[in-house]
């Protein structure tokens, strides 16, 4: 939930430099392999109390998180090969969401608890809101969509559980 008072979540610079950063990612950086429309997911994610995460995926397979207190978890795509496959595979389905979406230049933080979608494409960046609660099963593509961004978040989070043990010291490779 945002702020009571203003409607809006508190954010740092860094989190709007690196949410921008993501939302402007130029399409020219995957030019080797990539063929598919969709070249990257950005999803706005309200959570509890006042905090807001940004999932930012690339048909590569990068993913990464920024919170809106400046904080981020990156680079475990360099060291978990699941995530990179289901990361990847998110990005190349997202392309079945693009006719549920419009052509943007805003990138508004969200108002409530539903996520804030933003397709990055050759041709510019779509969205489109998911709601809270159920999606109704005359939509399969959001639905779809919407399992594969739960594998990724369920992903990052296990990749994240296994850093801060390695960190610890409780798992050696």
């Amino acid at each position: 939930m945002p702020n009571r008072m203003t409607g809006r979540y508190s954010v740092t610079q860094k989190y709007l430099m690196t949410r921008g950063q993501a939302l402007n990612f130029p399409a020219s950086y995957f030019t080797k392999d990539f063929k598919d429309e969709v070249f990257g997911v950005v999803v706005d994610i309200p959570m509890m109390s006042e905090i807001l995460t940004t999932m930012v995926c690339f048909i590569n397979g990068a993913a990464n998180l920024y919170f809106n207190n400046g904080n981020e978890y990156s680079g475990a795509s360099k060291k978990y090969t699941n995530l990179v496959q289901i990361a990847s595979t998110f990005v190349k389905n997202a392309a079945n969401i693009l006719p549920k979406c419009k052509k943007t230049k805003k990138f508004d933080l969200p108002h409530d608890r539903a996520l804030s979608v933003y397709l990055l494409t050759k041709r510019g960046v779509y969205t489109t809101i998911i709601p809270s609660g159920t999606i109704p099963e005359s939509e399969p593509e959001m639905r779809t969509f919407y399992v594969l961004y739960n594998r990724v978040m369920n992903e990052l989070h296990s990749c994240q559980l296994k850093d801060d043990a390695e960190r610890r010291g409780i798992l050696t490779k």
